[in-house]
């Protein structure tokens, strides 16, 4: 069994008719473009990430070196 954050325990009962609603809602040929959509958002959070990361540790390393040129 899983368990997500909110929902308690979900079984395989459980995903099978979450999967059939969201297939009854979105239609066969949406799913696609809508899990295509949510992959282009987590790529763009994971490099604007990515990229925060870079620059704190750019940041980090100035200071750094700032240290060692004062000795």
């Amino acid at each position: 069994m899983t368990q997500v954050l909110f929902l308690g325990n979900i079984g395989m009962p459980e995903l099978i008719i979450l999967a059939l609603v969201v297939l009854l809602l979105f239609g066969g040929k949406k799913i696609p473009e809508l899990m295509g959509g949510i992959g282009k958002g987590v790529r763009s959070f994971k490099k604007g990430m990515n990229e925060i990361e870079e620059e704190i540790n750019k940041e980090v390393d100035m200071k750094e070196v700032e240290k060692k040129e004062e000795k």
